[in-house]
C-alpha cells in the first residue's frame, strides 16, 4: 500500500508500506550506512524509538537468526529500505526480515528513494520522522526516557571467571556481555538506578554500557557514578563515555546527523594507529570543556576531528565513543577489551594506561 515518510522539516517521500501498527508511527529518523547487520542495529537498544533508514539497497538477504540479536526484541520504530526480498539465503536463518518485523509490529516502508532520504537527513540533521498512509507531519517534541524502557530492572550474573567486573545497565548489549565473559570474567549486570549494590558487590572494574538518548538525562547519577570511577578501573563504551565526560565536570553536544555504520575511522593519538570502527551514536564529547576534568583525548574521528575517546591523566579510567564489540562491524577495535582487562590486573588503581 502506498504511504509516506513525512520529516519534521516538511520534506516528504513516497514508498510501499507493511503495515501492522495502529494509526501512524513517529520516532527520530536516522540512517546506517553498513552493508550487513540489520538484526544487530534492529534489537541494539540505543536504537530505541528510532526510525532507521539503511542505505545499502539491499536489506534482508540473509535472513534472521536466533543468535545475533543484542536485546530480546526490535527497539527501533521503524525501517526505511530500498528494497528488501521475500527470499533468504543462509544455513543459520530461521525467518525472512519481513517476517520477523510483522511478528512484532515493526511498519517498514520499501521502494524509498533511501538516497534522497540520506541526504536530506545530512542537509537538515537528525529530526522526527512519521510513517502514514497520508502525509502527516510528525510532532517536534523531544523524545526521552528511552534509557528507562530498555534497562534491566533486575540484576543479572553471568560468568564465572577470576576477575568480577559491575557493567553499569543503560540499555547494554548482549554483545558487550559477551565480550567480558569470554575474556573469563564474573560479569554482574547492574541497573542504572541501583548503583548502591555496588557497596555489597567485591569488583574488580567496572563498564558503563552503551544506550538512547541525550547522556544528560542520567545527570543525578554522575556524583554516585563518580565517587566508583575513583576506585576502580573503569570502562566507558559509547553513551558510558559520554556520561564519564560529564561525571568528570566536561561537556556534550549534539551531532548534526550522528554516526551510525560500520566503517568509521579512528586514530589512537598515542600510537598514531588508525582502525575501523562500528558506531551508532547522536551525542559527542565536548574537547574545548575538558580543562580541569583530568581527561584527555585519546582516540579522534578522521573523517570530521570529532572526540571519539577519552582516557584519565592518572586514574584506569578509559572511554571509547565507538563499538568495541563489533556486532555489526570490524573487530579492529576488539583490543579495547584486553586493555581494559590488564588495567584490573595491574596492583595499583592510581596507574594509568599504557
Amino acid at each position: 500500500m502506498k504511504s509516506y515518510l513525512c520529516l519534521e522539516n516538511g520534506s516528504t517521500f513516497t514508498g510501499e508500506v507493511t503495515w501492522d501498527a495502529d494509526g501512524p508511527v513517529q520516532g527520530e529518523i536516522v540512517f546506517f550506512t553498513g552493508m550487513t547487520g540489520y538484526q544487530e542495529v534492529l534489537t541494539d537498544p540505543s536504537y530505541k524509538d528510532q526510525i532507521v533508514v539503511f542505505t545499502y539497497p539491499l536489506i534482508g538477504q540473509y535472513g534472521v537468526n536466533e543468535d545475533d540479536f543484542e536485546s530480546e526484541k526490535p527497539q527501533v520504530k521503524g525501517v526505511i529500505m530500498l528494497r528488501s526480498p521475500e527470499l533468504y539465503s543462509h544455513y543459520h536463518a530461521t525467518s525472512s526480515l519481513k517476517d520477523y518485523l510483522l511478528k512484532w509490529k515493526i511498519p517498514f516502508m520499501t521502494g524509498v528513494d533511501t538516497r534522497e532520504v540520506v541526504k536530506e537527513i545530512r542537509n537538515a540533521g537528525s529530526q522526527n520522522a512519521c510513517i502514514s498512509h497520508t502525509k502527516t507531519l510528525p510532532d517536534k517534541k523531544k523524545h526521552t526516557g528511552q534509557i528507562e524502557q530498555v534497562a534491566l530492572s533486575h540484576i543479572r550474573k553471568l560468568g564465572h571467571g577470576d576477575k568480577h567486573i559491575a557493567v553499569i545497565d543503560f540499555g547494554v548489549k548482549k554483545s558487550i556481555i559477551s565480550s567480558l565473559v569470554k575474556m573469563d570474567c564474573q560479569v554482574t549486570v547492574i541497573p542504572y538506578d541501583q548503583l548502591d549494590v555496588l557497596d555489597q558487590l567485591n569488583v574488580d572494574g567496572l563498564v558503563l554500557s552503551n544506550g538512547p538518548g541525550d547522556p544528560k538525562d542520567m545527570m543525578k547519577y554522575l556524583p554516585a557514578l563518580k565517587e566508583k570511577m575513583l576506585k576502580l578501573p573503569t570502562l566507558g563504551i559509547c553513551l558510558g563515555h559520554q556520561l564519564i565526560a560529564l561525571a568528570f565536570g566536561g561537556d556534550t553536544e549534539r551531532l548534526l546527523f550522528g554516526h551510525r555504520g560500520a566503517n568509521h575511522p579512528v586514530i589512537d593519538t598515542e600510537s598514531g594507529e588508525v582502525f575501523i570502527t562500528s558506531q551508532n551514536h547522536n551525542y559527542v564529547v565536548n574537547r574545548d570543556s575538558l580543562d580541569g576534568t583530568g581527561l584527555k583525548p585519546r582516540f579522534m574521528n578522521v573523517n570530521d576531528g570529532s572526540l571519539e575517546g577519552l582516557q584519565h591523566a592518572n586514574k584506569p579510567i578509559l572511554s571509547v565513543q565507538f563499538h568495541p564489540e563489533a556486532r555489526p562491524g570490524p573487530e579492529d577495535a576488539s583490543w579495547i577489551f584486553e586493555h581494559f582487562y590488564q588495567s584490573i590486573k595491574q596492583p595499583g588503581r592510581e596507574k594509568m594506561y599504557a
